[in-house]
C-alpha cells in the first residue's frame, strides 16, 4: 500500500473555534489521519495579532499575518475568520488557487454563496460549511447527502441558541425580555452588541442556507422574511404556556405552492406559538435543534449545541477529514445542487394560522364587529376566548380581552385582517400577534 503524503492544512482564524480547531489537530493528529487516510499537517495560522492572548496555548512559531501566502502553500484551508470581508477575498484565492475550503461563516455564505461555490466548480474544488448551521449539529452532511434523493417539504430550526435561551428563560422563569437577555449577556451567550441575534438577522442567514440546500435553488438573504423577539413580551409567554404553546423564534424553509399553481420555496425567521407536544418545544437554554418534514423519511429531527468552540470545532474537524479524504481518493469536488432554481415566494404567499389578542370595548355588538372584519378578509374563526370585562370604576365602559384564533389562510390576507382591527373603534388595543406552528 503506496503511503500518501501529508496533506497540508492552514487555518485562517484563531478565536474560540479556530484556537480550538489546532488544538484537536495537534493533539488528534494520528486518530484524525488515520481516518483521512493521510496525515494532516497543519503548516500555519494566519491571524491580525500574532501576540494577541488567546484561551489555548498554541506553538507560536504556527502564527503568520502573511495569510495570503499560507494559502497558496495548502491543500484545504479551513476559513473561520468570520464577517464578509476579508474572508471573501480569501476564501475566493483559496479556491482558485485549487484548494479545498472549509468553512464556518454563516453570512459568507447566506451573501457570497453562489459565487463561492461557482468559484469551487471551475476548479474543481470543494467548499465544505458544516459549521455554518447549528454548530456540533451534523444537519448540512444531512440534507446535502443522506436526503438527496429525498423531497423535503419543511425545515423549522431553532438555529440560534442565545434567542432560545432568553425565550426559555421567560417561559420557564417568568424573566422579562430585558432581564433575560442581562442574563444571557451576563453568562455569555449573548454578545454586547445582541443585535444579530435579538433581530433575527443571525437565523435568517442560516435559514437562507438550509433553504438552498434543501430545494436545490439559491435563496437570497434579501428574500427571507425576518422578525425578531425584541416585541415578546413576558404576558405573550404567559398567555401562550397557558393556551398550550411555548414561544419559539423559527427559522422556516418551506416548499409550497401558490394561487397560481406555481410551485416555490419560503424563507423566514420569526417568533411562534409552537404546541407543547411539538419536540421543537422541549428544546431548552441555548440548545439548537433543526426538524425536517421529508416526503419518504418522514419526520427526523436534529438537536445538540448550536455554539461554543469546541463543540462547533466538532463540525469543522469533520468537513476537514472528509475534505483530505477526498485529496487522498482523488477526483474534482462536488458542485453545489441548486438547479430547480424554484421562485423564491414572498412572506405574504405562505399559508399559517394566527392567534391575536386584543382589548376591546365592553359593548354590544363587539364580537360580531370583530368576526365581520376577519370575514371580509377571507379569515374564518377557529377559536375565541373572551375574559371577564374590567371596570375603570369612573362610569366609561370597561374594556374586555378576546383571543382569537384563525384557521389557515393565507399571510397577506391575515396581515391584512390584523391592520383593519385596529382601525375598528371598538378595538382599544391589539397587544399581541403571533403565528401558530402545526398547521
Amino acid at each position: 500500500m503506496i503511503e500518501y503524503r501529508n496533506v497540508r492544512v492552514a487555518l485562517l482564524g484563531a478565536g474560540s473555534v479556530g484556537s480550538q480547531v489546532a488544538r484537536l489537530l495537534l493533539e488528534h493528529g494520528d486518530e484524525l489521519a488515520s481516518r483521512a487516510g493521510a496525515g494532516l499537517e497543519l503548516v500555519g495560522i494566519a491571524v491580525r495579532d500574532v501576540d494577541a492572548p488567546r484561551d489555548v496555548d498554541l506553538p507560536k512559531d504556527l502564527f503568520t499575518t502573511d495569510a495570503q501566502s499560507l494559502i497558496l502553500g495548502a491543500d484545504i484551508v479551513v476559513e473561520l475568520i468570520g464577517g464578509i470581508e476579508p474572508a471573501r477575498t480569501l476564501v475566493l484565492q483559496a479556491l482558485q488557487s485549487g484548494a479545498d475550503v472549509v468553512t464556518g461563516n454563516k453570512a459568507l455564505l447566506a451573501t457570497h454563496g453562489p459565487e463561492l461555490f461557482a468559484a469551487a466548480e471551475q476548479v474543481g474544488a470543494q467548499l465544505y460549511y458544516e459549521a455554518a448551521v447549528a454548530g456540533a449539529i451534523p444537519i448540512i452532511r444531512p440534507l446535502h447527502d443522506s436526503l438527496a434523493g429525498d423531497r423535503i417539504e419543511r425545515i423549522m430550526g431553532i438555529v440560534n441558541g442565545t434567542t432560545n435561551f432568553i425565550l426559555d428563560l421567560m417561559d420557564r422563569e417568568g424573566s422579562t425580555f430585558e432581564a433575560a437577555l442581562a442574563t444571557a449577556t451576563e453568562l455569555g451567550y449573548a454578545e454586547a452588541d445582541p443585535t444579530a441575534d435579538v433581530e433575527g438577522y443571525d437565523a435568517a442567514q442560516k435559514a437562507a442556507i438550509l433553504a438552498s440546500l434543501a430545494f436545490h435553488t439559491s435563496v437570497p438573504l434579501a428574500a427571507v422574511h425576518r422578525e425578531g423577539i425584541t416585541a415578546v413580551t413576558i404576558e405573550q409567554v404567559r398567555a401562550a404556556r397557558k393556551a398550550g404553546y411555548v414561544v419559539k423564534i423559527l427559522a422556516t424553509a418551506e416548499r409550497l405552492t401558490d394561487a397560481d399553481g406555481v410551485e416555490g420555496v419560503s424563507a423566514r425567521v420569526y417568533p411562534a406559538l409552537v404546541p407543547e407536544s411539538h419536540p421543537l418545544a422541549s428544546v431548552h437554554g441555548a440548545k439548537n435543534a433543526v426538524f425536517v418534514e421529508a416526503e419518504a423519511a418522514g419526520d427526523l429531527m436534529f438537536y445538540g449545541a448550536g455554539a461554543g468552540g469546541v463543540e462547533t470545532a466538532s463540525a469543522v474537524l469533520g468537513d476537514l477529514v472528509s475534505a483530505a479524504r477526498r485529496h487522498v481518493i482523488g477526483g474534482p469536488g462536488v458542485a453545489e445542487s441548486t438547479r430547480s432554481a424554484l421562485p423564491v415566494f414572498p412572506i405574504g404567499t405562505v399559508r399559517t394560522r394566527y392567534q391575536i389578542t386584543l382589548h376591546v370595548a365592553d359593548a354590544p355588538g363587539v364580537l360580531s364587529t370583530v368576526a365581520g372584519v376577519l370575514a371580509k378578509h377571507g379569515v374564518s374563526v377557529e377559536t375565541v376566548e373572551q375574559s371577564a370585562a374590567t371596570d375603570p370604576g369612573d362610569g366609561t365602559a370597561g374594556t374586555a380581552t378576546l383571543v382569537i384564533g384563525t384557521h389557515l389562510a393565507r399571510e397577506s390576507d391575515l396581515a391584512a385582517t390584523v391592520v383593519a382591527l385596529r382601525n375598528e373603534d371598538v378595538v382599544v388595543e391589539t397587544t399581541s400577534v403571533l403565528r401558530v406552528v402545526g398547521a
